[in-house]
């Protein structure tokens, strides 16, 4: 928590919990789980040139049962396809806001640091000579899209009427 003129004021975002990572079939339109973030992340950083299709699951295909469902028992969030891996050495993280209106992105080096924007990153690699071979481009601070449709109920969110935000509780299927 950080302090402000003398009182605590709670963070705005909340530490996402990433339970799995999900990817359609093009050919069947079945989810498929997959095992780790690094295999996610390879599967995404190609898929406009290389569309996932079930066959590159060991033992799976478009005739065996959906992994997963998607509905509501848990918030979904949908991904940009090629968005780099991350590099070697360093973590990418994602934040979901508390009021579920958007994630938020960082790196965390491999000293520890955590960066929030480009112009950080390219700060850190130019005053580290162990990161030569990486680029500002190998990083991207693009976040994943928090389908509505799967936000809680009980979650308040702003909600922009003519310019000024106001918060609302979701009330159902009608909101978006």
């Amino acid at each position: 928590m950080e302090k402000t003129k003398g009182k605590k004021r709670k963070s705005a975002l909340v530490r996402s919990s990433i339970g799995a990572y999900a990817v359609q079939c093009e050919a069947c339109l079945k989810w498929r789980l997959i095992d780790t973030e690094e295999e996610y992340e390879e599967i995404r950083c190609r898929f406009i040139e290389e569309p996932f299709v079930c066959s590159k699951k060991a033992d799976v295909s478009c005739e065996d049962p959906t992994d997963i469902e998607y509905d509501a028992t848990r918030t979904w969030a949908a991904d940009r396809p090629n968005v780099p891996k991350t590099p070697k050495g360093f973590q990418r993280d994602l934040v979901l806001r508390k009021d579920f209106s958007k994630m938020d992105a960082y790196y965390i080096t491999p000293t520890g640091k955590k960066v929030r924007a480009l112009s950080e990153i390219a700060a850190y690699l130019s005053s580290n000579p162990d990161c030569k071979d990486l680029s500002p481009s190998d990083f991207n601070f693009t976040v994943p899209k928090i389908m509505a449709d799967t936000i809680p109920a009980h979650i308040e969110r702003k909600v922009s009427t003519s310019g000024s935000n106001k918060k609302r509780k979701k009330s159902g299927k009608g909101d978006e």
